[in-house]
């Protein structure tokens, strides 16, 4: 649930902070107040693309905090920030997170419902991605899902062992020749690298030679030499030992510090010797390192990828090479894929059609709530569909068709629904499920869209009915729903100093009424019209749970009483 939402510099957004409550909250104002710009605060704690655009006009940054409540109590402190620059950072309880570690932590808590989702229900494509979220079959659709890929993988192989003999010789003299380039090449692997540091050594031979020099005549040949001094040290430390045996450990490391030395000496005066400073070496080097970086951007970016793609292009070779014998070997792996792959999508199949008629069920259930008492709804399922067109989603092709009124045949969904049908239908299929943990934030962005007068009513009643066991958040525009609402926001719009500001404020009492009478009448509001909004208020107070309840009880009864499969093989439907 989201408890609070503080925003700073956000588009007409100075400063701005509210505290919402359980149950049903409505947000009224008038367009372009900036109600979505709260719905985009929202969606930036919930990960969303984040742009500088949205960083209010002179402002360096804006800055987005809320406060969720978990079911089981606990609070999440989230925070996003936004330069104008388009740079975000994203923090939960004071911890740097990801935008994907929002999505992650954050998106569970709350579902945001807008006027876009009205438009997916006419997508035929979504229909199945509804009813197999409705029937919890995200486990088998995944299992389907896995063996159609481990189907396709082996086919995609299968196919490209029987290309045709010239496609084939093509192809091999091209991986010929590549793999040619390599051998010629005969990289070993950290070969770079040591060429690398040959080149450094090579291009500072003179003043690795001299640094060799002055360090070995400091140790050996200078006349106040290293070893010289250690001479005079060792005996000092002989008389101090035979004074305070203390000292005799260090005396007793002598022996080893001088090994030491000798060695770094003999090392000093070999080491010049062995540089060969001459150009023809360098020039060698870079030749080698110029081979290796034409095969890196050829076949790398690295020398392991490189000796990785010889590899593979070894396979590849032998592969086209004993491709009729592979293709032969593969086809019996490829049925046995297939049958795999069906007879896991057949039982997800079963599982769908057995989920469409519940589904149809709770649809009409719902739709008698939102004052469509007399529609049938069906899920139809296409009888034969072709392998061609089988995917990882399964083999059906799923499509919701709907008859609103009595008399009319059932219909797809894009030929017949009228954007207040759509609503409902949306609201409907967004809460029947309610796989959503109680205590979740529900935000529906002008769920009213082409609805209004009774029908506006029963989705207020239903949005309200919903807020029991939900946070809901709900932009309206009309006083039927808004009249539901257990705490009201009107979101106002002004001009400051020059400066658009965006403001937010509870209403309660007298100031409600008001907000109802001018979404009832507009700017000028009559008496009559404040007596319309308190008579509206009050019946959506008082009068809505009595209602609420027995129409429930009333609805599911009569749903279990009519619910049909009148297409047991090819579609699920009630009415």
């Amino acid at each position: 649930m989201l408890r609070y939402l503080k925003i700073r510099h956000l588009a007409t957004i100075d400063a701005l902070e509210i505290e919402f409550e359980p149950g049903l909250n409505v947000l009224t104002g008038e367009t372009g107040a900036g109600k979505s710009i709260l719905i985009e605060a929202v969606n930036l704690l919930l990960g969303s693309r984040a742009s500088g655009e949205l960083v209010r006009t002179g402002e360096d940054a804006a800055d987005v905090q809320g406060i969720f409540e978990r079911g089981d109590g606990a609070e999440l402190i989230v925070r996003r920030e936004i330069t104008a620059q388009g740079r975000s950072r994203a923090f939960i309880d004071e911890g740097l997170v990801t935008a994907g570690g929002l999505r992650e932590r954050i998106g569970p808590l709350i579902d945001l419902h807008g006027q876009h989702d009205h438009q997916l229900l006419l997508d035929p494509e979504t229909h199945l991605d509804v009813l197999d979220a409705f029937g919890h079959l995200e486990h088998r659709r995944q299992q389907v899902s896995a063996a159609f890929e481990r189907w396709r993988t082996l086919r995609t192989e299968r196919d490209g062992c029987l290309r045709s003999e010239r496609e084939r010789s093509s192809m091999m003299d091209l991986l010929t020749f590549q793999a040619g380039e390599i051998d010629r090449a005969a990289p070993r692997p950290g070969e770079d690298e040591q060429l690398h540091a040959i080149r450094t050594v090579l291009a500072n031979a003179d003043k690795l030679s001299r640094l060799c020099s002055e360090s070995y005549g400091l140790l050996y040949e200078s006349d106040q030499s290293v070893i010289s001094g250690l001479g005079v040290v060792w005996r000092r430390l002989g008389e101090l030992a035979a004074l305070d045996p203390r000292f005799a450990p260090y005396l007793e490391s002598r022996d080893v510090v001088k090994s030491h030395l000798d060695e770094l000496a003999g090392f000093l005066r070999s080491y010049v010797d062995e540089v060969d400073a001459s150009p023809a070496r360098l020039q060698q080097v870079e030749d080698r390192l110029a081979v290796l970086d034409r095969l890196k951007k050829k076949y790398g970016p690295s020398l392991p990828d490189v000796l990785a793609r010889h590899a593979e292009l070894r396979r590849e070779l032998d592969g086209l090479a004993h491709a009729d014998e592979r293709a032969a070997a593969l086809d019996g792996q490829v049925a046995h894929e297939r049958n795999e792959y069906l007879s896991a999508a057949s039982g997800l199949s079963d599982e769908r059609r057995d989920a469409a008629g519940e589904l149809a069920s709770s649809v009409v259930r719902q739709l008698r709530d939102l004052a469509m008492e007399r529609c049938r709804f069906e899920v139809r399922f296409t009888p034969e569909v072709a392998e061609e067109t089988w995917s990882a989603r399964g083999i059906d092709v799923a499509e919701f068709y709907l008859s609103p009124n009595p008399g009319e045949e059932l219909r797809p969904l894009a030929r017949i629904a009228s954007g207040g049908e759509l609503s409902r239908l949306m609201l409907a299929l967004k809460t029947i499920a309610s796989t959503d943990a109680p205590g979740k934030t529900l935000i529906f962005d002008e769920i009213d869209a082409g609805i209004g007068g009774r029908v506006a009513d029963a989705v207020g009643s239903r949005l309200r009915r919903l807020g029991r066991d939900h946070q809901v958040l709900c932009i309206s525009h009309l006083p039927q729903i808004a009249a539901f609402g257990t705490c009201h926001f009107n979101v106002t719009k002004e001009v400051r100093g020059q400066r658009t500001l965006t403001r937010a404020v509870r209403l309660d009492g007298g100031a409600r009424v008001e907000e109802l009478a001018r979404m009832m009448a507009g700017a000028s509001v009559s008496t009559d019209a404040l007596r319309a909004a308190r008579e509206l208020l009050k019946a959506g107070v008082s009068e809505e749970t009595a209602k609420g309840e027995r129409r429930n009880r009333e609805s599911e009864a009569h749903g279990r009483a009519t619910a049909t499969d009148p297409r047991p093989q090819q579609s699920r439907s009630i009415s």
